[in-house]
């Protein structure tokens, strides 16, 4: 996938102005110029608006960590994942240094850490935290003194 990012993307923009230039002279040139601008103007305005959506959010919070989890597939690139999280993720590896990981933590402790490697996402595990010892005392205590759920649905008389 790098090397069609590297070479061919380049050489398909190369052979699209060579036939433009063949067939309408410099007034494909331009048309072609024009498509190219209007390209990158697109993509620039989408990578803006995620990073003002991620701007007013803290760093490495997100919604629900188990709804990033379900949604992550890999091989998106980490604007994908930020424009997912509405927020940039806290950078877990050193600056600069290859494979890049960065954390997720929603309110419940839970987080994910994903795993990008040349800038895509390799990698990613889900960490959901332990209940804590008070809800199971709170659960026996009230299993003890005779408190009972409510039943779910229509009681049968």
């Amino acid at each position: 996938m790098n090397l069609l990012r590297r070479f061919f993307i380049p050489v398909l923009i190369a052979l699209l102005v060579i036939a433009a230039y063949r067939s309408y002279g410099w007034q494909g040139i331009f048309a072609v110029g024009g498509g190219l601008v209007m390209w990158a103007l697109l993509h620039f305005t989408r990578l803006m608006n995620i990073m003002r959506k991620a701007a007013d959010r803290p760093i490495g919070y997100v919604g629900s960590a188990v709804m990033l989890n379900a949604r992550l597939r890999e091989g998106v690139n980490l604007m994908h994942v930020v424009a997912m999280t509405r927020s940039l993720g806290e950078l877990l590896s050193p600056q600069g240094e290859e494979p890049e990981r960065y954390r997720w933590t929603d309110g419940t402790q839970s987080h994910v850490t994903c795993e990008f490697r040349g800038g895509r996402l390799a990698a990613w595990e889900l960490v959901r935290p332990a209940p804590a010892a008070d809800d199971d005392t709170t659960a026996e205590g009230a299993a003890a003194s005779g408190a009972l759920p409510p039943a779910a649905g229509p009681s049968a008389p």
